[in-house]
């Protein structure tokens, strides 16, 4: 079966997809910035699914030698990287603009932009070496023009995204190497309400249409690996919250009452 790289996958979505692609006989690499919590996951992946099959190293995405180390590592353990999915990402406290923390604008530029260019600059340019290769970069809000006050910046490196996924889609015509989008709509993890003050009434507000909309891990993360495992040409979109779905959604709110995030405000 194909061997898979997730960057940011300790965790959320990260390590959802990389339990799903286990259970279907992918071997895996994991990754994240802290090589403990890599080390952890790795450990307790590997008691499930077979230590032979999951591996992983510490990689800061906005460092491109740590994302080239990132690459050796998996062909050092698997031979070859069947598909690499660039997940790992970061969103800061909601807010306009000019009220933002310089430093907190810079690290979601480098994490969420930066580190996606860059990482597609890796898995490219190894996919090429070894001669295929599916890249899948993952959207989010803004990068089908949504727009929302105090998203200035994040909706703004996942609008960059879709034009770097346009713009690759071109770069790899002609070739077996791939690039592809994943669009797991609205997921209920620690980075979904991290930026928000779950006593405000925005968070209120906000919950009510994430109830609606949103789904967790464990459902929507089977079916978008199923989904990039079907896959077979470039240019491919894995979308999880179709038009069609968020509009019978809302048709039935009604009747349908949800609270999906009794867990993580409880916690």
């Amino acid at each position: 079966m194909k061997s898979v790289v997730i960057t940011g996958s300790t965790r959320g979505i990260g390590r959802g997809l990389a339990e799903n692609f286990l259970e279907r006989g992918c071997k895996v690499v994991i990754s994240a910035r802290q090589a403990e919590q890599v080390a952890n996951v790795v450990a307790d992946l590997g008691q499930k699914y077979g230590a032979e099959n999951v591996t992983g190293i510490a990689c800061d995405v906005t460092n491109v030698e740590q994302l080239s180390a990132l690459w050796q590592h998996g062909v050092d353990a698997f031979t070859t990287i069947d598909i690499w999915i660039n997940n790992a990402g970061m969103s800061i406290q909601r807010m306009p603009l000019a009220e933002q923390d310089s430093a907190a604008l810079s690290a979601i530029i480098n994490t969420n932009l930066a580190g996606v260019v860059l990482a597609s600059h890796v898995a490219l340019k190894g996919m090429f070496a070894q001669g295929n290769g599916q890249l899948w970069n993952m959207e989010g809000f803004g990068s089908n023009d949504a727009t929302q006050p105090g998203m200035a910046a994040y909706g703004a490196t996942k609008r960059a995204v879709t034009y770097l996924n346009k713009s690759l889609q071109k770069e790899v015509k002609g070739s077996a190497v791939q690039v592809n989008t994943l669009s797991p709509g609205i997921v209920v993890t620690e980075l979904l309400i991290g930026d928000y003050d779950t006593s405000s009434e925005a968070w209120a507000k906000a919950k009510k249409i994430f109830n609606i909309l949103g789904d967790k891990v464990e459902t929507v993360t089977p079916w978008l690996v199923e989904g990039v495992l079907a896959a077979n040409k470039s240019g491919a979109k894995v979308a999880w919250l179709t038009g069609g779905k968020a509009f019978v959604r809302f048709l039935t709110a009604g009747f349908k009452k949800r609270d999906l995030f009794t867990d993580i405000e409880g916690a």
